[in-house]
């Protein structure tokens, strides 16, 4: 494999291609149509947040003073490329994301002045740091996008009294095992329309009335994710593993929420801060808990189920796609900044370390270990897609 085609391959292979997500893994089925929409749609969102994630290095790299030998949309083998100046804009034959080829990026023309390996450490942690930066930015303008539209949140102290709040529900979040709500068929991911006859729309009253009225039994009517309607009957009774009474179901109150222009934005800003500490602390968790010898969550996923992810939300609505989308750039973002070889954060740790040591690593060195950086995540992306398969037959 020559130097060239393996740089276009560890970059296609370092972007989007896990994320953690808390979706149950329910039963789809795909006819052929739906299937081709599917992946078609889901190479489309990798191609905008790869594209988008290598633009920032592109953009940041061209401030500094840096030569881009290249920038192209998809990957190799070129289509046609057209010159300007001393860049070739190319449009390449596999539609997935785009790439940046700088001079000097992998230690060599060290003396010329245009060179990657020739500017000031902040300069090149600069460009290392901007793809991700984009990643952040495009998930912010996502959110907000969502937000004037009227996008899917959890309606509490969160939201603001600015908000038009439209389709709010009762939404089931989590059912206990083996609980009278599990037994009586509930699941995560359905709507209670009813307790008793009487429509509540407020999580607290709600719970309120449960602990109240669950010794004697409640009527539930409750909403299917495929919008059918059933009425279960549910008692309370000790769950097992706790020393609680209940039926045995956790659940909040969502709805479409949309603001004003300038609120939108506010709130898209500080949606995408929340949700990149939720994925930092769920990827965390994951590395302390493989640490520990646990195994693998069952949440984290490869290219397979974010595709069978994208389907499913895709027939939800546009405004899921955006949130969707959001969620995926922000893992994208996050998953490239961990100091991991081959990734832009462990180019950023070797630059740390030259900070701190006042000269460079030995680049035979770091080359080593970036190559087996890759392969591990090669043999990441490989079990987590063997694992999405095997589900898929599940």
């Amino acid at each position: 494999m020559n130097k060239n085609f393996r740089s276009y391959f560890t970059t296609i292979f370092r972007k989007a291609f896990f994320v953690l997500h808390l979706a149950d893994h329910t039963e789809n089925r795909y006819d052929l149509r739906t299937m081709i929409m599917t992946i078609l749609l889901f190479v489309l969102i990798l191609s905008v947040l790869v594209f988008v994630h290598e633009l920032g290095h592109f953009l940041v790299a061209r401030a500094c003073g840096m030569h881009v030998e290249e920038f192209g949309f998809g990957f190799p083998p070129r289509a046609f490329g057209i010159k300007r100046g001393k860049t070739i804009y190319s449009i390449n034959w596999i539609p997935i994301g785009g790439f940046v080829r700088i001079k000097g990026e992998n230690g060599t023309d060290k003396l010329d002045h245009d060179s990657f390996s020739s500017k000031k450490p902040w300069q090149r942690f600069l460009v290392l740091i901007a793809g991700v930066t984009m990643n952040f930015f495009l998930a912010a303008v996502l959110l907000s996008i969502g937000f004037m539209i009227g996008l899917p949140s959890e309606i509490g102290s969160n939201v603001s009294g600015q908000a038009n709040i439209s389709d709010s529900r009762i939404a089931v979040m989590e059912v206990v095992a083996d609980s009278p709500a599990a037994r009586a068929g509930i699941e995560r991911g359905d709507s209670i329309v009813m307790f008793d006859g009487r429509v509540i729309d407020d999580a607290e009253q709600a719970r309120d009335y449960l602990v109240r009225r669950t010794a004697e039994g409640v009527d539930l009517v409750v909403l299917k994710k495929d919008e059918s309607q059933k009425m279960v009957r549910v008692v309370a009774e000790p769950l097992k593993g706790t020393t609680m009474i209940g039926i045995g179901v956790g659940f909040i109150r969502t709805g479409l929420v949309s603001y004003p222009f300038h609120l939108a934005i506010a709130h898209g800003v500080s949606a995408t801060i929340q949700m990149t500490g939720d994925i930092f602390r769920a990827f965390g968790g994951l590395i302390l808990g493989l640490f520990y010898g646990q195994p693998m969550d069952a949440s984290l996923s490869g290219p397979v189920g974010i595709a069978m992810m994208t389907g499913q939300v895709a027939a939800m609505g546009i405004v899921y796609l955006l949130q969707f989308a959001a969620i995926l750039s922000i893992n994208l973002g996050v998953i490239n900044i961990l100091p991991f070889p081959a990734l832009d954060g462990g180019r950023i740790f070797f630059l740390i370390i030259e900070k701190l040591r006042g000269k460079a690593v030995n680049q035979r060195f770091e080359i080593i270990v970036n190559n087996l950086g890759f392969l591990m995540l090669m043999a990441l992306v490989m079990f987590v897609t063997v694992k999405d398969v095997m589900g898929l037959f599940k």
